[in-house]
């Protein structure tokens, strides 16, 4: 599934789970991957941003903890002056003054025995050293020599005299955070060969807390390997993971992961796994999936696959790297092996490779047992649709956007061969199908040079502005030419506008509800002021109506970068920290913003993340007030309209429809078009069906994007209009979710269980949706079906583990599963004791018991 959050909530809960060092190691540092660009400036790659759940120090910690991992991080701190590190630097002095000490305090006569290095000699307490490990007791106390001389000679051992200070010591003190690093690695290496299990891990920890940077990361990690220092190792690992992808060019990092013999000494460190090397992989796969790096971590992941699972997946990446690398007979072998481990998938992939090497009927052939052997779904028609030509292939590219409407394949290829045949305007309504509900960049540039061939310069630079707002660095005709380039051979054929006419171009867009010429406006102003904030807070906003969250992201940043001053940063960044579900740090900045400067959008914030959560009527008072108090800021019309119209919703939730019906009102009054839909929520309230319904219609009108107004209108009129405006709705945005389920839900009534099944059925193979799933499952339920009810829940759970309404179902309907196994095993239970009184016949081999038995089995079964 493509949706982002899904995997993090995924992977916070892996490591919320995890119990040793290793998986946490790996876990925290995918979730800092993750975040990385929502990172602001200056942030450190072993920050943790206050959560345990990634912090460094905290997965240096071994054990399982499932309810701290919630709580705020100890070592976070935002503002550490120089006078914590001096008192930091004092305390150290004073804890090795302490040391020195307690090292002077031991009575001369308590050394009864000398180590001799060299010409030195090390005055030692027999018992202590005896008492660090099994060999030291057995050769002081034991059958050696060495236990009965008063003069031990440790010259051969390759182990200094300052170590073996540093040994006594530790054997009477059990710590080594007052000695240097070099000793404390010699002592580990001591620790190793006689087998000091407690020194080797004061010694590990110890060197795990100097790792603080990959350059002492690279000087540690060596030794780390060789002495299989677990903890050392771990702090290492953890510095390359979370400096991700930078470090994927840096070859002295790389060789740890990509060779062989490196491999195997990270497993003898315990430090080798498949989820390591799939991390490693995936990133290395988005930055190049040609190079050589990208292929030996792959073939190292091949080695950690155990399960049949991670070999499917293994296998079908490294194929899709050697695709990519057109090693066609490699990549149609691992292909293959995918396929036989059973990942269906890579029978896509074996097909594609087959055509490649010349055997196009091979490859259509392999497609058709693909469709047969399977429920088929869109992209399977999809693929066969590359093997065929003229109707056939048209058929399937129809038959695959009728399964699957979200492939925007069939809709370019489509508007091309419309094209090809001279019907432009055909061409551009078809590509205009794709673009009204799942905007991309491949299909923008599409419809960019469907413009230029009808002369449209105006649609064609309205798309390449939008299509550079989520890739700046886009590369147009397969990477020819830069859109900032074209942009710039376009421009003379239309009217410049200036500053003042965009902004009632956006005024215009913004009312119509086009949020893609409003994003190509608000491009066109950022050229003539690229340090505008505000712009590009804008941008942030539309491009999040266009579910294009990642470049929302940026934009949101960018606005961060160009503030002019602190307020307006706190504000950004408590935006930034709202998106990524930092709902409380998200008030904190806004209210830290009120504090220096009070703002339109510091209050507008403030009373959004507030009303984000389930409110009572003292909260809901609040964001009223907060509302309010922004209304009164100065601010432009776009923005106070959304903040009436948000204003009316929150009346609405108090039950005072005639505030709420004024709020709409004077949102209308300038332009805000999507009042249109709060005031027929009023209208309805007040049981006005019928001007809710005209409501709606007005924003029909109005509304270049309407297929949610067509799903909302439907709910304020009888059930043929509302089939209509829903099978509108579909038709513009097969997303929408709700139109399945109403139609589902009429079936139903009807007594039409399977096809309402079927209904839903056809979206979620597309789009798995929690509602969608949750109503199957309950449909499954109703007709008796459990089986089929468990499975539908567990996945509607994999969505979201707290929705009550699964939960309950699930419980239910695996309780009445375990009630017909019970029913089944007793009447098998009833019918073998009946049986034992009966008789077989002559003619059988077996005991009669038996046989009835197997009759009994067949019959129940």
């Amino acid at each position: 599934m493509s949706d982002p959050k899904f995997f993090r909530r995924s992977l916070r809960s892996a490591r919320q789970h995890a119990v040793d060092v290793h998986t946490k190691v790996v876990l925290s540092a995918w979730l800092r991957f993750e975040r990385r660009e929502d990172e602001f400036v200056g942030s450190s790659a072993l920050d943790c941003s206050g959560k345990i759940i990634e912090c460094p120090k905290a997965s240096l910690v071994s054990g399982y903890d499932p309810e701290s991992v919630f709580d705020p991080c100890v070592c976070f701190r935002r503002g550490k002056d120089d006078g914590d590190d001096d008192k930091e630097v004092e305390e150290g002095v004073e804890a090795a003054n302490r040391m020195d000490d307690e090292e002077c305090s031991t009575s001369d006569k308590d050394f009864d025995m000398p180590f001799v290095i060299g010409y030195e000699e090390v005055r030692c307490i027999r018992c202590s050293i005896a008492s660090l490990s099994r060999p030291f007791n057995t050769l002081l106390y034991g059958g050696f020599v060495e236990s009965r001389r008063q003069k031990i000679n440790f010259a051969k051992n390759e182990i200094s005299a300052k170590a073996i200070r540093a040994l006594e010591l530790y054997s009477r003190r059990k710590k080594v955070d007052s000695l240097d690093p070099s000793t404390v690695l010699e002592l580990l290496s001591l620790a190793n060969k006689f087998c000091c299990d407690e020194l080797k891990f004061a010694c590990d920890g110890y060197l795990s807390t100097l790792v603080i940077d990959t350059e002492r990361a690279l000087m540690l990690m060596d030794y780390g390997l060789e002495e299989a220092a677990y903890l050392l190792v771990a702090a290492c690992l953890q510095v390359f993971l979370r400096e991700l992808p930078a470090l994927l060019q840096n070859q002295q990092v790389m060789k740890y992961f990509c060779s062989c013999d490196a491999s195997r000494k990270l497993a003898l460190a315990g430090h080798s796994s498949f989820q390591l090397y799939y991390f490693l992989s995936q990133t290395a796969m988005d930055e190049d999936m040609k190079s050589n790096t990208t292929v030996m971590l792959l073939e190292r992941l091949v080695e950690y696959a155990n399960v049949t699972w991670q070999k499917q997946l293994a296998f079908h990446q490294l194929g899709c790297v050697m695709y990519e690398r057109e090693e066609f007979k490699d990549a149609e072998n691992w292909f293959e092996a995918a396929a036989e481990a059973g990942h269906a998938y890579s029978l896509v992939g074996a097909a594609r490779s087959k055509f490649k090497r010349g055997h196009k009927y091979t490859a259509y052939k392999q497609m058709n047992l693909l469709i047969s052997a399977c429920t088929p779904t869109g992209w399977m028609y999809q693929e066969r649709s590359l093997y065929c030509v003229g109707k056939e292939k048209i058929a399937d590219l129809d038959k695959a956007t009728k399964l699957d409407p979200a492939l925007p394949f069939p809709y370019k290829y489509r508007a091309v061969a419309l094209l090809e045949e001279r019907k432009c305007g055909a061409a551009i309504s078809e590509i205009d199908k794709i673009i009204s509900f799942k905007v991309s960049s491949d299909c923008l540039e599409l419809r960019a040079c469907f413009s230029i061939v009808l002369e449209d310069y105006g649609g064609a630079l309205r798309d390449i502005r939008t299509l550079l707002t989520l890739d700046p660095g886009y590369m147009m005709f397969q990477g020819k030419l830069h859109g900032e380039q074209l942009l710039e051979l376009l421009r003379p054929h239309v009217q410049q506008w200036s500053q003042a006419d965009c902004w009632m171009q956006l005024y215009d867009r913004w009312s119509s509800v086009d949020d893609i010429g409003s994003l190509a406006v608000v491009h066109h102003m950022l050229a003539n002021d690229p340090g505008k904030s505000l712009l590009r807070f804008r941008q942030s906003l539309l491009l999040l109506r266009l579910n294009c969250q990642k470049a929302a992201m940026r934009c949101l940043r960018l606005a961060r970068n160009c503030s002019a001053s602190a307020h307006e940063r706190l504000l950004y960044e408590g935006w930034i920290l709202y998106d990524t579900g930092h709902r409380e740090e998200a008030l904190a900045k806004a209210e830290e913003s009120i504090s220096m400067q009070r703002s339109f959008e510091a209050f507008f914030l403030k009373a959004y993340a507030l009303a984000d959560s389930s409110l009572d009527e003292e909260s809901l008072s609040y964001v009223i007030k907060l509302l309010e108090e922004a209304l009164r800021c100065p601010s432009d019309g776009l923005r106070k309209g959304q903040a009436l119209n948000n204003l009316g919703s929150v009346y609405v939730d108090c039950e005072k429809l005639d505030l709420a019906a004024d709020c709409y009102m004077s949102a209308l009054n300038i332009k805000h078009t999507r009042a249109h839909q709060g005031l027929a929520r009023v209208y309805h309230l007040k049981n006005q069906r019928k001007a809710a319904y005209h409501e709606m219609t007005r924003l029909i009108e109005k509304a270049r994007n309407n297929a949610s107004a067509y799903e909302k209108r439907s709910e304020y009129c009888d059930r043929d209009l509302a089939k209509k405006d829903l099978s509108i709705a579909t038709e513009l945005d097969p997303l929408r979710t709700y139109p399945y389920r109403y139609r589902a839900a009429v079936l139903m009534d009807d007594h039409k269980e399977a096809e309402a099944i079927a209904e839903l059925s056809k979206a979620i193979f597309f789009k798995p949706d929690l509602q969608l799933l949750h109503l199957r499952a309950a449909f499954q339920e109703s007709m008796g079906n459990h089986a089929a009810t468990i499975q539908d829940c567990e996945a509607a759970l994999c969505l979201d583990p707290s929705h009550g309404d699964t939960l309950e179902l699930y419980s239910r309907a695996r309780d009445r599963a375990n009630e017909q196994k019970n029913k089944n095993e007793g009447r098998v239970f009833y019918l073998y004791v009946k049986a034992c009184n009966l008789t077989c016949a002559p003619s059988s081999a077996c005991s009669s018991t038996t046989c009835m038995w197997f009759k009994c089995v067949r019959v129940i079964y």
